[in-house]
């Protein structure tokens, strides 16, 4: 189906709420029936029928239709948060005395998933250097029974070769899933390479707003059904019909915010490549990226994501380099209207979450929809001081 039929009409059914362009927020908890038969299908259906906005809602359910359509899978679930899909996802299909395979260096909260709460239930696992497939197939032990990817990550990009893995996990009957929020479903789709749940925190660049937070699960209807009836209606953790129809209305506008943020980024890291005080960047397509092949075989893009080591011989000037910005917000996530900075001097560098692989010297930038030139003037007179 043609992107733009997926954001601009899939699912909206005008005929139903007065030909009305954008769809209506059914803002109702529940929902009446006629008939007892009436009452009895749906009962037996929750998921494709509206009994009670826990389970499923109108406006939410025109929001996983989309999504579905754009990760190329069956069928989607949303949730509060990518936190909140993530969780649903790994808990979903884990018990007591299994084990987890994880790249190394996931988002914080997965980790935090998979070492404090997973293990208080006797779920194990495994961290590995998923730029190897090697590294995985070490690590597998009987008990395995997920493959958790997140291809490139959000810091320094690592990416996993998304066909070999799923190749070698279903050999071996386990599931794959993959945090896909840094491409976006537009310029990767982990499903057509196997993967068997696409996640997202939507609250980049598919709400793309900076005002709702929202998590994305695609995967086959089976196993959307089976995460529906246990962790999503069990747990609660869903989506508002208001937030959804954001989502809804930041999706119109995704290919030329996405088209725009990666066209700026490019620029500005040309500026940074040819810039003295930069000792290293970090973007799944420069070239010097050693995953450059990889990354281009499995993404049609990158977005406005890329990461920064400056050069510099003091902790003070580089406090000073971050505090003469002022264009740049600092502040996490990305994928919104605003370009940002995480200074991981300030992130990583306190007492419980040192990252000892990552310097004092790196910053991750996200370049928003600003002019790419005045977001250069300002970086190009802050690094003054480095």
């Amino acid at each position: 189906m043609n992107i733009s039929e997926i954001l601009n009409h899939l699912g909206e059914d005008r005929e139903q709420y007065f030909n009305a362009i954008s769809p209506p927020i059914i803002q109702s908890s529940n929902f009446a029936f006629p008939n007892l038969h009436q009452f009895r299908t749906a009962f037996a259906d929750e998921l494709n029928q509206h009994v009670y906005s826990r389970g499923n809602n109108p406006t939410v359910e025109i929001l996983r239709k989309k999504l579905a359509a754009l990760e190329g899978t069956e069928d989607a679930l949303v949730f509060s948060s990518g936190a909140g899909a993530i969780a649903a996802a790994v808990i979903g299909n884990v018990q007591t005395g299994d084990h987890i395979i994880c790249q190394q260096a996931p988002y914080s909260w997965t980790s935090a998933l998979l070492r404090k709460f997973l293990a208080r239930f006797g779920v194990e696992h495994t961290f590995v250097d998923g730029t190897d497939l090697r590294n995985i197939e070490a690590a597998y032990r009987p008990n395995t029974k997920v493959l958790y990817l997140e291809s490139p990550n959000t810091m320094t990009f690592e990416c996993q070769d998304l066909a070999a893995c799923a190749t070698w996990a279903k050999a071996k009957g386990v599931v794959t899933m993959i945090d896909n929020s840094y491409s976006s479903p537009l310029y990767q789709q982990p499903a057509t390479f196997g993967i068997d749940i696409v996640l997202h925190s939507g609250t980049k660049y598919l709400n793309g707003h900076s005002d709702v937070v929202v998590g994305v699960l695609c995967a086959s209807k089976e196993m959307v059904r089976k995460l529906f009836e246990s962790e999503l209606m069990t747990l609660g953790g869903i989506l508002s019909p208001h937030d959804a129809a954001l989502v809804i209305r930041g999706l119109r506008t995704l290919p030329l915010r996405l088209q725009r943020s990666d066209a700026s980024a490019r620029w500005i890291l040309d500026k940074l490549d040819d810039h003295p005080k930069v000792e290293r960047v970090w973007y799944p397509f420069h070239h010097q990226f050693e995953q450059l092949e990889l990354a281009q075989k499995q993404m049609g893009g990158c977005g406005g994501l890329f990461s920064v080591q400056f050069k510099t011989d003091s902790p003070e000037k580089m406090e000073a380099f971050i505090h003469r910005l002022k264009r740049f917000l600092m502040a996490v996530s990305w994928g919104g209207h605003e370009s940002l900075i995480i200074p991981t001097i300030g992130f990583y560098h306190i007492p419980g979450r040192e990252n000892p692989t990552i310097p004092w010297t790196f910053c991750r930038f996200y370049i928003g929809l600003e002019e790419p030139e005045w977001l250069w003037e300002d970086l190009e007179q802050a690094m003054e001081v480095l």
